[in-house]
């Protein structure tokens, strides 16, 4: 079984997680760091895959933004336009898919996985809508995915809404689709949740999932996850 790195970084601008998963991209792919996995919050930020007219999917004017201190920022994964704002968790998973897992289908449903998963040990039947990816509650989505994949290295990832402020989305369309809705964890049990503990369960739940073995936690962290 493969080792994760994994790495619970709190609240990270964009531009930092950014260039922090450029750097650990480049060690992957030379083989001196192992699979990682990073888990973090954003401040406000919207941000634009590589969609053809991703951008357009913005609502509010720049002037609305900067008043509501929602920066902006243009990436390289794909998928369209998205929020990420405080009480979302974002993973950031940089692994080498090969030899044996080198199916981008595979890899997102995997993602999807995750997440559905997690929503069930919270009482919160999710799933997935044909032609649509993420992981969906109630027709609502909960989680969203936007990834990259280099030489079968993979960075970006995903965002699940834990105790998310739903009004960011408000924003913008939501990934370009105008006729869904989004949900949160804690919308949909009618609890605020911890995030430290929300964030144990996705991990559980990526180690089974991507059969890897964890390292870089500390005792009491493994006792919850493995």
């Amino acid at each position: 079984m493969r080792e994760l790195a994994i790495s619970r970084l709190g609240v990270v601008s964009y531009a930092d997680a950014l260039a922090l998963q450029e750097n650990l991209v480049a060690e992957r792919k030379a083989g001196r760091v192992p699979d990682t996995l990073l888990l973090l919050q954003h401040p406000h930020v919207i941000t634009i895959g590589v969609r053809k007219g991703a951008a357009s999917h913005i609502l509010a004017s720049p002037d609305q933004l900067a008043a509501r201190g929602v920066d902006v920022v243009e990436t390289g994964r794909g998928g369209d336009v998205t929020y990420h704002g405080p009480g979302q968790i974002v993973a950031y998973p940089i692994l080498d898919l090969r030899p044996d897992r080198q199916d981008v289908h595979r890899y997102v449903r995997d993602l999807e996985d995750v997440m559905i998963r997690t929503c069930a040990d919270y009482g919160v039947d999710a799933g997935r809508i044909p032609g649509l990816t993420g992981a969906w509650a109630g027709g609502h989505k909960i989680g969203a995915i936007g990834v990259r994949i280099s030489r079968w290295i993979t960075s970006h990832g995903f965002a699940f809404n834990v105790n998310t402020d739903l009004e960011g989305f408000q924003l913008i369309v939501p990934c370009g689709i105008a006729n869904r809705g989004v949900a949160s964890l804690s919308t949909l049990t009618t609890k605020t949740l911890s995030l430290p503990q929300v964030e144990d369960v996705v991990v559980r739940h990526f180690l089974d999932v991507f059969a890897r073995h964890p390292v870089g936690l500390s005792d009491a962290e493994a006792a919850l996850v493995c």
